[in-house]
């Protein structure tokens, strides 16, 4: 199994950090204004799903309101990673997911469903309820900073 989830072995945190580093350039493709999100899941060495925040196929590409709050019906880009992967003929099971910004408690319990089995991060989320559901779920969680060289696994 741990070949499974750190296939590049030795150089796992190297290839973490740039896994996160495409997430990051991949949530540039997000209308929000207010918070831009993207995401990897990658299986063994192959990055099969992406996703980034925003609104459902064929709706307006506008995720906040006059009053800049986040429209309800908007998706986090885990969400989009997941079921574009469902949509695919790959699984997610014992994959990777990568990022930009920690999930929340509803991304949580869809990363859970789905057999994702590590997540690594770079932005803190203000509720931490998400990465806490994760942990019970016996996910490995990766927080890396890069501007401060910081790898945390929990």
């Amino acid at each position: 199994m741990k070949e499974i989830l750190r296939p590049y072995g030795d150089k796992q945190e190297a290839f973490d950090r740039r896994y996160l580093e495409m997430a990051l350039i991949w949530a540039r493709n997000s209308y929000c204004k207010r918070r831009q999100v993207g995401a990897l899941i990658v299986k063994g060495k192959m990055i099969i799903s992406d996703g980034y925040n925003g609104t459902p196929a064929g709706f307006e590409n506008v995720c906040e309101d006059e009053n800049n709050v986040t429209k309800p019906y908007v998706l986090h880009a885990e969400a989009n990673a997941i079921t574009k992967v469902a949509k695919s003929n790959n699984s997610s099971d014992y994959s990777t997911l990568y990022v930009t910004t920690s999930p929340c408690m509803e991304c949580s319990k869809l990363i859970i469903q789905s057999g994702i089995r590590r997540v690594v991060y770079c932005n803190r989320y203000k509720k931490t309820d998400g990465l806490d559901l994760l942990l019970r779920a016996g996910i490995e969680i990766v927080y890396i900073d890069p501007e401060k060289d910081t790898y945390e696994v929990q």
